[in-house]
């Protein structure tokens, strides 16, 4: 019996697993969401934007109400009640700990709904800022920013994560302050479509890495990888992050997430609007009510569901499926990502297709290949192929998923024509990284910063 508002009996594994279960939809309920960050800069000299000031981030989130987004508020200690977010129907704004700006879209049927979405979203944000003197870049990772100079966003969640990164991992802190992305949320019927997806997702996961890669500097210089995004998500903290090889195994299933999910550590738990620090403590202990910093306290559903979030993997299981290896890029291919994912998960032919290019690749196949991607992108291989031709295969099976599913605009076109970017990539073999590095040791001379001029929305 899963556990109801009120119930005080401790949660159990079968409370946590049922909850995972309960996002399996209709084939014809599915939906797509996507998701994009963004970094905000000053058009004047390119620095990063503080929280607060006439043109800060606050300013920024207040300007948008005009377009009929509502606040969302968080108590804090020292400033009281602070705006730190928007929502509109379904959809929501986000600060990231740096102040990059994120869409969280809602659910919707269509490429063309999420374009359109996208659009009509960077289109208020740039009117704001352009009265702000503001501006927006996307990219995987900040060119320019030393990590001391990005101001500190005020979420209660962001000084707990800042406190603990350093005790777990390299980069956390550069992930939190200095990366973007962009991620694709689809859904699932059962617990064996759920398997099927998470397993060739998260495989070709790196390919889409390689796809995406647009990040090859670091503080104004060269960093020796196309995405400097991904290589910092390979030290930011094992207990949460990587390839998830259990997935692979026989016997995976809602219940063998869980008892993962159950063995990360913990960031915070969150009572009464207050964050209380308990990182690195164990969500047992929290069921079994035993957490020293906060006596007495039982986890209940909605803090398994905080603590879901604080997990970060390169696919993600929540009541539906994350994709998240991307960089952050241009307006025009910030609809490639859900398309590209839509087009391999929603057609089953495509699914089994997408499954035969990687279902043999070795457990050493996918973490070389998770490396490789971020420092070669395309010019990577992964069990004697070269990646072009992985991620060209990858993309005319989802172009012909995208055909299938027949989704046309007013216009009656289909989904197809946005994944044209991505397949001009693969064709070319050369990413947006190293276009950025053509012209940074081309026509820029070594200017870094030219990028927030030439690739700014």
């Amino acid at each position: 019996m899963a556990q109801t508002p009120g119930d005080d009996r401790p949660l159990s594994l079968a409370d946590l697993t049922a909850w995972f279960a309960q996002g399996g939809k209709a084939p014809e309920d599915f939906r797509v969401g996507a998701e994009h960050e963004k970094f905000v800069f000053r058009t004047l000299d390119h620095s990063p934007v503080p929280y607060e000031g006439e043109a800060g981030i606050r300013a920024l989130l207040e300007g948008l109400t005009r377009f009929g987004w509502a606040g969302v508020f968080e108590e804090n200690a020292s400033r009281g009640e602070t705006l730190i977010g928007l929502s509109r129907g379904l959809a929501n704004v986000s600060l990231e700990p740096g102040g990059q700006f994120e869409l969280s879209g809602a659910p919707l049927r269509t490429m063309h709904d999420i374009c359109e979405e996208t659009g009509q979203h960077l289109e208020e944000v740039k009117a704001v800022a352009g009265e702000l003197g503001l501006g927006f870049l996307g990219l995987g990772f900040t060119p320019l920013w030393r990590r001391d100079e990005i101001p500190i966003m005020p979420k209660g969640r962001y000084k707990i994560m800042r406190d603990y990164m350093p005790k777990v991992g390299g980069q956390g802190l550069d992930m939190m302050f200095r990366t973007c992305t962009v991620q694709a949320n689809l859904d699932f019927a059962d617990e064996a479509d759920m398997v099927a997806k998470f397993r060739v997702s998260l495989a070709l996961q790196p390919i889409a890495t390689a796809l995406f890669a647009n990040s090859p500097f670091t503080e104004g210089k060269p960093n020796g990888f196309l995405s400097a995004r991904a290589n910092v998500w390979t030290d930011t903290d094992p207990d949460r992050t990587g390839m998830l090889n259990f997935v692979f195994e026989d016997g995976f299933g809602f219940e063998a997430y869980a008892r993962y999910a159950l063995d990360v550590p913990m960031y915070f738990i969150k009572r009464e609007g207050r964050y209380i620090d308990v990182a690195g403590r164990s969500f047992r202990d929290f069921i079994d009510g035993s957490l020293t910093e906060a006596p007495g306290e039982r986890a209940t559903i909605k803090d398994w569901v905080d603590h879901t979030s604080t997990i970060f993997p390169e696919v993600r299981l929540k009541q539906y499926l994350e994709m998240r290896g991307a960089d952050a890029g241009p307006w025009s291919r910030l609809c490639g990502l859900p398309a590209l994912w839509a087009g391999i998960l929603y057609d089953p032919a495509a699914q089994a297709a997408a499954w035969d290019l990687c279902k043999g690749w070795t457990r050493e196949d996918r973490a070389r290949l998770r490396g490789d991607a971020a420092r070669l992108g395309l010019k990577a291989t992964v069990a004697g192929r070269p990646v072009k031709d992985v991620a060209a295969d990858m993309l005319a099976i989802a172009h012909q998923g995208l055909k299938r599913r027949d989704r046309l605009s007013a216009g009656m076109v289909d989904e197809t024509n946005y994944l044209a970017e991505l397949e001009e990539i693969a064709e070319t073999g050369v990413t947006a990284a190293e276009r950025l590095l053509e012209l940074y040791h081309g026509a820029w001379e070594g200017d870094a910063s030219r990028v927030f001029e030439t690739f700014a929305y």
